[in-house]
């Protein structure tokens, strides 16, 4: 991909990116199933659980309150595509209590890898688990985010538990064989609201046969949507929540009447090795 091309493709959205990057593809025999963008076990019902409405798929608080989440990358990509992947999960350290770090002997890791389009699982699945960054349509700071999220244990954002009070599932328009991918299921919302603009938000017109919406915001239908490009505030406030972390407050000046707290809290581990990467 050229210099333009590269700087255009960073221009549209995550879904785009996602959309264009999952289109046709043909995964290796040792690759999981995988739905859309998401990776399940064969015994799994994607179509109506969320995997991390069960205990144990979350990654677990330190003692020190933040969240660690171990990781290796494959050696087979560029130094340029390794500062976007770093970018990706530094980008979390500065904005909420999730570090991921370099993998040393934990069980439970993420294995960053170039294979077959992108996707993840969704939450802490144990041992080794798949992160796919394909060199080929994935290597871009807001697919490495959505990817990340959803390893963290997040869904997308219209198959949300609440979604049909703040979008239209367009039926008729979807192709039939990603309608899977508008089932709406148990999703962590922990207490944000509807998000328009969640990294996690596909666009007006995912998966459309006939280049119609897919999707329609409601009340208002002409409200934009699916056109991120990095992590929300909300994104960032469900990241937090979910491990507890009491989330930053504003600071305000004290003549004035304090802001009242919310008072809600947030494997093939061959070929593979670490990147520390020096900056």
């Amino acid at each position: 991909m050229n210099l333009f091309c590269a700087i255009a493709a960073a221009e549209l959205s995550v879904g785009d990116l996602l959309e264009r990057a999952n289109s046709g593809i043909v995964r290796d025999v040792d690759e999981p199933k995988v739905i859309g963008d998401i990776a399940v076990d064969d015994e799994q019902d994607e179509r109506n659980a969320d995997p991390c409405t069960s205990s144990g798929c979350m990654w677990p608080k330190s003692s020190d309150g933040k969240v660690y989440v171990p990781y290796v990358i494959a050696n087979h990509f560029a130094s340029s595509e390794l500062q976007v992947i770093q970018r990706g999960l530094d980008s979390f350290s500065s904005v909420t209590c999730i570090r991921f770090i370099p993998r040393s002997n934990q069980r439970d890791y993420i294995s960053i890898e170039s294979r077959s389009g992108c996707y993840s699982y969704v939450g802490r699945r144990g041992y080794g688990q798949t992160v796919s960054l394909d060199r080929n349509g994935c290597i871009y700071h807001s697919t490495v985010q959505h990817e990340l999220l959803h390893a963290l244990g997040f869904n997308h954002e219209q198959c949300r538990s609440d979604r049909d009070n703040h979008i239209r599932v367009v039926w008729e328009n979807i192709i039939d064989s990603y309608k899977y991918a508008f089932d709406k299921i148990a999703t962590l919302n922990q207490g944000t609201p509807y998000d328009y603009n969640s990294v996690m938000q596909y666009h007006r017109t995912a998966f459309s046969k006939n280049g119609l919406a897919t999707m329609v915001p409601i009340p208002n239908s002409n409200v934009a949507f699916g056109q991120a490009t990095q992590m929300s505030q909300n994104d960032i406030k469900r990241a937090n929540r979910a491990a507890s972390v009491p989330e930053p407050q504003p600071k305000v000046n004290l003549a004035s009447s304090p802001q009242k707290s919310t008072g809600q809290n947030l494997a093939h581990q061959s070929s593979l090795q670490r990147h520390p990467l020096v900056h």
